[in-house]
């Protein structure tokens, strides 16, 4: 059997409250580039993804095509989209445009770190199980604690991983679960992994992403990102 066709939806909708400044975090720079830069540079340069679509905030598409797609000639971003309130909004709009059969890699645009490597070994995942997350194993002991911030229970380190993104899905499994979701208005959600479980009761596949590939969401998370860039280069 032929490659798959695979999709990456770089979600870069969020207005990044958390940040403190007026410049979405996504739009900030990072070593001279926009934080978005490098997601959409490793999926334009892996051999797995066919096509990219980046959803953006309301009103920003253009500014995406001209100062960060068409600047840095990025061939494989094939649909610009308006995202939605929430970030699952902003899924489903990217889900709806997809073709029937393939395989799809969802991701934050704030995450630079995402690699060639990672991606291949999620490819790898999804072709065999249908549904997989990059993660890692988490290095501190967890503590579930109640309203008033008292410790109910420590789960076994060992069973606990940190998710990151990408989350990658066979298109028509990801697509179903998230129509149930808008039907129902279940919006209890925090990541795709969690829609499909939820909606499907589909068993979901963890993968080694890296202790690198954080998310940018506050002025330090910038800071260390520098950091890794250097370190890098």
């Amino acid at each position: 059997m032929g490659k798959m066709h695979c999709t990456a939806i770089v979600l870069a909708a969020g207005q990044g409250k958390r940040m403190g400044t007026k410049v979405h975090k996504q739009y900030l720079m990072l070593a001279g580039r926009p934080v978005l830069y490098y997601s959409l540079k490793a999926f334009e340069d892996s051999p797995v993804i066919d096509e990219v679509f980046l959803v953006t905030g309301a009103g920003e598409e253009e500014y995406c095509r001209e100062n960060i797609v068409n600047l840095f000639q990025f061939k494989k971003v094939s649909r610009i989209m308006q995202g939605g309130a929430e970030r699952y909004h902003s899924v489903w709009n990217g889900l709806q445009e997809l073709e029937e059969n393939g395989y799809v890699f969802i991701h934050d645009g704030a995450r630079p770190f995402v690699d060639g490597k990672m991606i291949e070994r999620a490819y790898a995942e999804v072709q065999e199980h249908k549904a997989c997350v990059v993660g890692m194993p988490v290095k501190d002991t967890i503590k579930v604690a109640d309203d008033s911030g008292t410790v109910e229970t420590t789960p076994d380190r060992s069973k606990l991983w940190m998710v990151q993104t990408p989350q990658v899905f066979e298109n028509h499994i990801v697509r179903g679960a998230y129509s149930m979701l808008m039907r129902e208005s279940y919006i209890n959600v925090t990541d795709d992994a969690m829609v499909v479980e939820q909606m499907l009761q589909y068993p979901i596949r963890l993968v080694y992403g890296s202790y690198e590939n954080i998310k940018i969401t506050t002025p330090d998370d910038l800071e260390m990102a520098e950091v890794l860039l250097k370190r890098r280069s």
